[in-house]
């Protein structure tokens, strides 16, 4: 199934992050990287973070990354509920306050919290 993303890879500390040029809501992307047998890209490093930005300015576009608002508003992690050790939030983002769950990554790099129902780039991560 990775071949169906063969159109764009880039790598990053072990991690394969691909796209497929295609855009969709946050729950369709996740649903697109776990058909792919992925999920969906989530930085937990500048490093990790740059490899998906490629994807970003390549295509001229945002991109939701694997993270969400916790039940605390502003309090941000990553799917699995662990915590960010990494973030590159936008100035004065996360500004949400419980009303934008979801955080997409802008053309240069950093993030902002947004509701879940924009279509943004699909990058998975394997």
């Amino acid at each position: 199934s990775v071949l169906h993303l063969q159109e764009m890879m880039t790598t990053s500390g072990g991690k394969i992050f691909a796209t497929n040029g295609k855009k969709a809501d946050f729950h369709t992307t996740l649903e697109k990287c776990q058909e792919a047998g992925g999920s969906i890209a989530a930085p937990s490093n500048m490093s990790e973070n740059d490899a998906i930005l490629y994807f970003v300015k390549r295509y001229n576009t945002y991109a939701y990354i694997g993270i969400k608002e916790s039940l605390i508003p502003s309090k941000f992690q990553f799917l699995d509920g662990t915590k960010l050790s990494y973030t590159n939030w936008h100035s004065k983002e996360a500004s949400g306050k419980g009303e934008e769950e979801c955080v997409e990554m802008y053309t240069d790099g950093t993030w902002n919290d947004k509701k879940c129902n924009q279509n943004r780039l699909v990058v998975c991560q394997f």
